[in-house]
């Protein structure tokens, strides 16, 4: 008989089921609130479940890989509760309920209209940054089980493409979710989380990967690409 992955235990499936019945919910109450949130929460509402389509799969690739070091503690939990709060669960209770309806305000047509456009980049540049990692990725500061340097894809141009997709998302939300609280709140939380978050995950990748990393980020962007590569180290000549 083959043995249970962690993706297979009744919690994980439990958690599974859980998610996308919630996610169900979330989207049945705000189609029924389509003319209280136009058609820019609309939008917002399909890029929120479409993130959770586009990760799913990474996530149980993920149970499945041994972490072998990690830089985990009270401030990365800080730092992911706060995004997870501001990013997910605020916008989409308000949506969803109008629960913050007295801190709305207005924007015209063409802001909205920017908002889906970075949103549109966003879910581009999300999968394509998951899709590029492959079993590498994790939403937690981890070194995992034959973990790779991985320099293909968008990550040949810039070293942090799934930090530039949030920006691109942190920037839309606001713009399709017109709420003080549920669209702007997760502009200070996702820039405290990327000031702290990126030093220490790039230190985490020199102590793993050494002189490949510092070979690699002298040649990248961290999340503006570098358009033309700088060409690797050469050898100083024999004397």
């Amino acid at each position: 008989m083959p043995s249970r992955t962690a993706s297979d235990t009744p919690i994980a499936i439990a958690y599974t089921a859980m998610s996308i019945i919630l996610t169900l919910v979330i989207v049945v109450l705000a189609v029924m609130r389509h003319d209280a949130i136009g058609w820019p929460g609309l939008v917002w509402i399909a890029g929120f479940v479409l993130m959770g389509v586009i990760r799913a799969p990474h996530a149980r690739a993920r149970r499945e890989n041994v972490i072998t070091a990690n830089r985990r503690g009270w401030v990365e939990t800080g730092l992911l509760m706060a995004m997870f709060i501001t990013m997910m669960i605020l916008p989409s209770v308000h949506l969803a309920t109008g629960a913050f309806s007295v801190a709305d305000y207005a924007l015209p047509v063409w802001a909205a209209g920017l908002g889906a456009a970075a949103q549109l980049a966003f879910l581009w540049l999300f999968w394509r940054s998951h899709a590029d990692l492959g079993r590498n990725w994790s939403p937690t500061l981890d070194v995992r089980n034959s973990h790779e340097l991985v320099t293909r894809g968008v990550y040949s141009r810039m070293r942090h493409p799934m930090y530039a997709a949030i920006w691109l998302g942190v920037i839309a939300q606001p713009l399709l979710v017109h709420n003080w609280i549920a669209g702007l709140a997760v502009l200070p939380a996702f820039t405290l989380m990327y000031v702290v978050r990126v030093p220490r995950e790039e230190a985490m990748m020199r102590e793993t990967f050494g002189a490949a990393w510092d070979e690699y980020a002298a040649r990248t962007g961290r999340i503006f690409p570098r358009l033309r590569a700088a060409p690797p180290p050469t050898a100083d000549p024999a004397p």
